[in-house]
């Protein structure tokens, strides 16, 4: 043990400490094994440390989370091991079990507050009774859970009931396409799960064993980790494992008082990462062995509902008895519960531009009809790797910075010669129009899209077809506007084309404009 921030050597406290490129961040003095003080007392007890120095993101808390950054280049990738490399290993002081009598009351007080005041969620509640067979329930289970990653409840259960209407079984889903489930998926949002929930369904489908039955063998899954494998092998099939998710680490944090960042990438490695057993270890402690799908969701649930973030209500907490954190704030300190555990600092959000070109193509029938409300759109498909992989949207280039129209439109022009859309050899451009700017936030980006309307009319019998490709290989293709309104699009897609629906709304139509002249002509 050494002397840190002023402590000395002999002393029963240590001071644990996180390390993150080279610099230090003070986290818990803990005094016999026990949490005893928050970083707000920290300051003034010892002194100040050199500024932890914030990772660009915060790594996630399981494995399956959706990988959201694109690539960054060769020189990022080498930064990233440079840091890793260099990051010192710190031992890390335990926190106090759960003692039994401690486990048993908190079980106790959860599972009876639970079963009077759980949310009735389509999940929970299975509609039919071959819906309780163990394989179905884990399908249901898996998929709920996979869509309420990152996402509210609320949004969710919509999403679900209209999932499962369609695909009712794994087996079901297994047969489906990756086409029809980010159809399905569209404006959920990190589509990386819709992937691996269509590739875990094949898999199992696939196999001979039927749905894994255990934690183990269900990580096994592609895009099932630590969290998700708990949830459904306690719920669906009773066994006792734990689940730590945002909502469990905040409760468990105030319970044992525990102040440390939870999301910082050095936390995680070294405090709340299932590899070291810690947080998972005392959620395991909890866990109900009778009811370990029950308790889980219960825990959940109280994250959700009780134990929120910044407004929690203690008065209503079933187990507020046994909350540390609660304790310590009835104490003469400054110290409040929602200070447990520590808030993130958001990295900042990195700055995108991209041209989006609504491509509207016209044949011959459409110009002798007169009109440029016919026609179809141009999409095209995103690569299988990377952000929003496999998804369909309007042509679009992603610029080094903020440019002019005249450099936006060369970037286009070029990226349409690889559809065979040449402006200068077999199509004509009837009108070209900037439509404005639309800003689409991601979880690490804010993008700003120039969104322009192209109108191009194909000339000397040139016709745009992609129907001579395989359906998995297909790159492209032209839709009219019916099938685009119906069709699911990521939220981005659809801002850009209501935009410009909004646009061509302000318009008159070419034969109204007929009409408003022959009228003209007829007052006159």
């Amino acid at each position: 043990m050494v002397a840190v921030g002023g402590i000395p050597s002999n002393s029963k406290c240590v001071v644990v400490l996180q390390v993150e490129d080279g610099c230090f961040m003070r986290l818990n003095p803990i005094c016999g094994g026990k949490n005893t003080l928050n970083p707000k007392l920290q300051a003034a007890a010892t002194p100040p440390l050199l500024p932890l120095q914030h990772s660009s993101r915060s790594l996630p808390m399981d494995d399956e989370t959706e990988a959201r950054n694109g690539s960054r280049g060769e020189e990022m990738k080498k930064k990233k091991k440079r840091k890793q490399r260099t990051a010192p290993e710190i031992e890390v002081m335990d926190i106090e079990d759960f003692g039994p009598d401690e486990s048993r009351k908190i079980r106790a007080s959860l599972l009876e507050w639970y079963d009077l005041n759980k949310r009735d969620l389509p999940w929970r509640t299975p509609s039919t009774a071959t819906h309780e067979d163990g394989d179905n329930r884990a399908y249901g289970v898996w998929v709920s859970e996979v869509m309420l990653q990152q996402t509210r409840v609320e949004t969710v259960i919509d999403y679900y009931n209209r999932w499962m209407k369609k695909w009712p079984t794994l087996h079901h889903l297994s047969l489906a396409s990756l086409e029809e489930v980010n159809e399905m998926w569209a404006g959920l949002g990190y589509y990386r799960r819709a992937r691996f929930l269509l590739e875990g369904a094949k898999m199992i489908a696939e196999g001979k064993c039927g749905f894994p039955r255990t934690a183990s063998a269900l990580r096994e899954v592609p895009g099932i980790g630590n969290y998700t494998a708990g949830a459904i092998a306690s719920i669906a099939f009773k066994e006792a494992v734990p689940v730590v998710d945002g909502n469990v680490v905040r409760v468990i944090a105030r319970l044992k008082a525990i102040s440390s960042n939870p999301k910082h990438s050095a936390t995680i490695k070294n405090i709340w990462a299932p590899k070291r057993k810690f947080l998972w270890r005392l959620a395991g402690q909890l866990v109900d062995p009778c009811k370990p799908g029950d308790f889980n969701q219960a825990l959940m649930e109280l994250g959700a509902t009780i134990c929120t973030p910044l407004n929690p209500r203690c008065c209503a907490c079933p187990v507020s008895g046994q909350c540390s954190a609660l304790s310590i704030s009835k104490s003469p300190r400054s110290i409040s519960v929602t200070d447990y555990p520590v808030k993130v600092v958001k990295a900042k959000k990195r700055l995108d531009f991209s041209v989006v070109s609504v491509v509207k193509i016209l044949e011959d029938r459409d110009i002798s009809k007169g009109s440029q409300h016919n026609g179809r759109f141009l999409l095209v498909k995103r690569p299988n790797e990377g952000l929003l992989a496999g998804l369909w949207e309007f042509p679009s280039v992603l610029l080094d910075r903020e440019t002019d129209g005249a450099t936006r439109r060369k970037a286009i022009d070029l990226f349409l010669k690889s559809f065979k859309l040449d402006t200068k050899k077999n199509c004509l451009i009837v009108s070209r129009e900037d439509v404005g700017e639309c800003v689409h936030v991601f979880t690490h980006i804010h993008l700003t899209m120039y969104v322009e309307l192209l109108v191009l009319q194909l000339k000397g019998g040139f016709e745009i077809s992609d129907e001579n490709e395989e359906q998995e290989t297909v790159t492209w293709k032209c839709i009219d506007g019916e099938a685009l309104s119906s069709m699911g699009l990521t939220s981005g897609v659809r801002k850009v084309y209501n935009m410009i629906q909004k646009k061509v709304a302000l318009k008159p139509h070419p034969r109204q404009n007929k009409k408003n002249k022959s009228k003209k002509l007829k007052d006159s």
